[in-house]
């Protein structure tokens, strides 16, 4: 009876298991259109298998993925299944710096087509473990159920970091580590219990209030300096208002901005008159050597009436990490207020040679316009360049690198113009960007069609990251918690 039952079940997984024959196929001239697309793009050897559905009827559809090596992954299925991850990772370890080839056939009404093949070219430059980001839904006055969450980007593993759900009527915001060093931490809770949130390795974490006497507001985007002894950080008085024409929703702008440096040992706030002014600086970040502090710069205007003129270039004042002084005047980057446009986030590639930054009409908040594109200052050549790689026909905002300059992430409304999703890309030794694709998932197109929150401040990460949630809570909850002193 049991040598019966185990023939069964041997006869049912070889039957389960058979593809069927593909025969005669008709041959069309065009490579199928996918969903995602991830059609000619370059990926990193460690990543998730980039899972897709064919954007075409069909009773069965029949995929193999070859390369140099011996490893060749057949599917078949009403739709593309599900990559095996285990033999995904063989196939990329073996083609590493080559091209992978899929090839798709498709049966309907009793007849084989097969399409051109299409490429994935998998890069030997490494990328990060994860990514970090914030998870935000709709909304614009209350704060809803939202977090910070880590994205293992070898297989489809999400990790909470802290929810808003740990302190009622929270915002949990603008986490960022020190070149993707995640030992090194600072991150802020807005709400009624706010407070902002520092971390390094020989100090735990603390929370802060930091609006001081000499600033006009709390501390708001972080940098950290490479050393991991100071910490940039905006202050900002900004305000948000709604338009009434079509395909623009809302509007977030500066009345008042400058920019502070936090000394991590010391517990101090200082700056540079050069950075204080009553022009508007903003989102600060230091060069990789530690010795330039870039930002974004605009001349102040009458606000909020004279919003759609203000226009923010890109500048640079030295800093001297070992005295913690700056220089004596700022210089101007790249003038985009003679483009007409205005730079915002701006970020440095770990090498030192190349600046990204998100390039808009107006303003210093690109993440509802649609205009909003990625450019590229090449600091050796002082070229200016868009990364059409990168770019869409929709909003590109926030960017981070990763740690080897190689890679990138870029949130994007690209999908379906509403909500911001992770987009990666290739950054090669020319600084030009190969195609972007989508944050992989098990069920791309299920899962993102389904998925109602907003991917907002993607940082990489090089490091599992793990806060002590009642720690995070204990301090929170403190009504009076240390402050950031001011050197004046």
């Amino acid at each position: 009876m049991k040598l019966k039952l185990l023939y069964f079940f041997i006869l049912f997984f070889l039957i389960s298991c058979s593809k069927e024959k593909i025969t005669n196929p008709e041959s069309v001239s065009m490579v199928p259109v996918i969903s995602p697309d991830y059609t000619g793009v370059t990926i990193p050897s460690t990543i998730a298998p980039l899972n897709f559905s064919l954007i075409d009827s069909a009773e069965i559809v029949d995929v193999v993925f070859t390369g140099k090596g011996k490893t060749t992954i057949h599917l078949q299925g009403n739709n593309v299944p599900e990559i095996p991850i285990k033999k995904w990772k063989i196939l990329l370890k073996e083609n590493s710096n080559d091209s992978i080839k899929v090839q798709i056939c498709t049966k309907l009404n009793k007849r084989w087509k097969k399409y051109q093949p299409f490429y994935f070219y998998v890069s030997s430059d490494s990328i990060d473990q994860s990514i970090c980001y914030r998870l935000i839904a709709p909304g614009y006055e209350v704060y809803s159920k939202m977090g910070i969450y880590q994205r293992t980007l070898s297989d489809y593993t999400q990790h909470a970091i802290l929810e808003n759900t740990l302190v009622t009527g929270s915002c949990v915001n603008c986490h960022t580590f020190k070149q993707t060093d995640p030992s090194y931490l600072t991150m802020h809770v807005r709400g009624k219990h706010r407070a902002t949130f520092v971390a390094t390795p020989d100090k735990k974490i603390t929370a802060y209030s930091t609006k001081t006497d000499s600033t006009i507001s709390a501390c708001v985007y972080p940098y950290w300096h490479p050393s991991g002894n100071y910490i940039a950080y905006s202050n900002n008085k900004t305000r948000q208002t709604f338009h009434t024409r079509e395909f623009e929703r809302i509007e977030v702008f500066d009345f008042k901005s400058d920019i502070s440096v936090y000394n991590v040992k010391t517990n101090q706030l200082f700056t540079s008159p050069l950075l204080k002014t009553k022009n508007f600086e903003t989102f600060p970040s230091f060069s990789p050597d530690g010795k330039r502090l870039y930002f974004c710069c605009a001349k102040a205007k009458n606000m909020p009436f004279g919003f759609r003129n203000v226009r923010y270039n890109l500048c640079a004042i030295d800093f001297n990490p070992e005295n913690g002084t700056f220089g004596n005047h700022i210089d101007t980057l790249f003038n985009a207020e003679k483009m007409g446009k205005s730079v915002a986030f701006p970020r440095p590639s770990y090498n030192g040679r190349y600046i990204m930054f998100t390039l808009i009409y107006f303003g210093q908040f690109p993440i509802w316009h649609k205009e909003a594109d990625l450019w590229m200052l090449d600091l050796a050549t002082n070229n200016v360049y868009p990364l059409n790689g990168m770019n869409s026909y929709d909003t590109e905002s926030y960017h981070s690198w990763s740690s080897n300059s190689h890679w990138a992430v870029v949130v994007s409304r690209r999908a379906d113009g509403l909500y911001t999703r992770p987009y990666i890309a290739h950054i090669d030794n020319n600084g030009h960007a190969g195609k972007a694709f989508l944050l992989p998932q098990k069920n791309p197109n299920e899962f993102y069609q389904d998925f109602l929150y907003s991917y907002n401040v993607p940082e990489f990460c090089n490091a599992p990251l793990k806060l002590k949630m009642s720690e995070i809570e204990n301090q929170l909850m403190e009504e009076k918690k240390p402050s950031f002193s001011y050197k004046k």
